[in-house]
């Protein structure tokens, strides 16, 4: 049986245009877009869009889901129920789970964990080590997001620290290689002048002086210069730097770029000064930085340094958070929020509408080659997020949805509210509700 919506007049967001107009999907796919359709079966399904603007559902390139083995954080379920609600419908998690996602057994294992409870489209980063570049050469380019290296510690112990390996990596293989960028000695040497200085119980605010700018940019450089050498496809993880924007260039278009650079919603948001109030709550890696450095990342997202907007997603429980520093590990849950923070920016003035569907939807499409998604096109994936503009809600524990139960955002009134959002041509979240609708499909790649 042949599944029809037609959404009506809504203010359609797509390639750097706005216009009013219809969209009919049918089954999982965008039929037609036009300025006006008229269907004469009973069986269509209409919503009068009036008012509002209609998205390409947000491609997250970076989230923790926590699955497996770390669920008493987080969950496929939950978190992916929690990213419909905030207009993301396709999602790429990262392997710094338990198991971590080092081996082909494990990566298919994560696919079927996520074929039986995500919400969104999913798919997977594979994890490099030290020891695994024979399994690295088994993927398949067609089937898997990319490759994850960690060139700084973070969650999981998978830190990349033998040059001659990361080099044979990069050398090796033809997939995108996304890069956490921090330098571990910088890091180690900070932080013990610190422990010296206030033993274990070190102030917040000293986060982004001990994962320094120094710390940020030596790494980032080093892993630029070596993607160079080698010619491998390099995506720079969330810059959180001005001084790092510098090695980026916008002087080519997307496709044509072998290194390019991400910046998650926290560093555009967020500033040193706000660990006073918030604490380990902004307590990410890397560090929030200075209100300098936030004005640098804005300057290179809006002319095109910067390629992609994503989240980090990285939720604790409260009871990890309110640890002291040395022990509260970094990282916060950000995929209900992160759309309504940008339209939140937008409302500002810092960036439009359009710019925020081409670095949060298109250009994770260009980027990942991801097939038939990030646009609002006929014959693409009808993933799609309905939002109306000038609805104002405040973020609280009873409309949170991740699992950790805590925001960074909590008591935040946002303008804008996402009233629907579809995911391979079914409404799955309609006004603060996740429905029981499971429509996610495994995402494939046009490698």
């Amino acid at each position: 049986m042949t599944n029809q919506i037609l959404i009506k007049n809504a203010k359609i967001v797509n390639e750097g245009e706005i216009f009013e107009g219809d969209i009919l999907i049918e089954n999982d796919i965008i039929k037609e877009v036009d300025d006006s359709i008229s269907v004469k079966s009973a069986d269509v399904k209409v919503i009068d869009a009036e008012g509002k603007y209609l998205f390409p559902g947000m491609i997250d390139d970076q989230v923790h889901f926590r699955e497996p083995g770390l669920t008493h954080k987080a969950n496929i379920e939950t978190e992916s129920k929690a990213a419909v609600a905030g207009g993301i419908t396709s999602f790429i998690e990262m392997p710094n789970t338990n198991p971590q996602t080092t081996t082909i057994e494990k990566l298919e294992e994560k696919f079927e964990m996520a074929a039986k409870s995500a919400y969104a489209n999913y798919s997977f980063m594979f994890g490099g080590t030290n020891d695994n570049l024979d399994e690295i050469l088994k993927l398949d380019p067609k089937s898997v997001a990319g490759l994850k290296l960690f060139l700084g510690s973070s969650t999981g112990n998978m830190l990349v620290d033998d040059p001659n390996v990361l080099e044979k990596i990069f050398a090796s293989t033809d997939l995108v290689i996304s890069v956490h960028c921090e330098d571990e000695d910088t890091i180690r040497k900070n932080l013990a002048e610190h422990i010296k200085e206030y033993g274990e119980d070190i102030p917040m605010e000293k986060h982004p002086i001990i994962r320094s700018e120094e710390a940020c940019y030596l790494s980032s450089s080093k892993a630029i210069e070596l993607a160079k050498k080698t010619g491998a496809r390099l995506h720079v993880f969330h810059l959180s730097t001005a001084k790092e924007t510098e090695l980026f260039t916008n002087k080519i278009p997307l496709k044509d770029k072998k290194i390019t650079a991400e910046v998650c919603i926290h560093h555009l948001w967020f500033t040193d000064k706000d660990y006073k109030t918030k604490g380990s709550r902004i307590k990410w890696n890397p560090a929030v930085k200075t209100e300098n450095d936030k004005e640098g990342l804005w300057k290179a997202l809006l002319d095109g340094r910067i390629d992609v907007i994503a989240t980090d997603h990285a939720p604790h429980t409260d009871e990890e958070k309110e640890n002291i520093y040395t022990k509260a590990p970094s990282g916060g849950p950000l995929v209900q929020h992160a759309f309504v923070a940008l339209l939140e920016m937008y409302h500002k003035g810092k960036i439009s509408l359009e710019q925020i569907v081409q670095k949060t939807a298109h250009n994770p499409a260009i980027l990942f080659d991801v097939e038939k998604r990030g646009y609002i096109k006929e014959g693409y994936y009808a993933d799609l997020v309905l939002v109306d503009l000038q609805n104002p809600w405040t973020v609280n524990k009873g409309n949170i949805l991740y699992k950790c139960g805590w925001s960074p955002f909590e008591g935040n009134t946002f303008k804008s509210r996402i009233t629907h959002t579809f995911v391979n041509g079914q409404l799955v979240y309609n006004n603060f509700k996740v429905l029981d609708v499971k429509a996610a499909k495994r995402l494939t790649f046009t490698r």
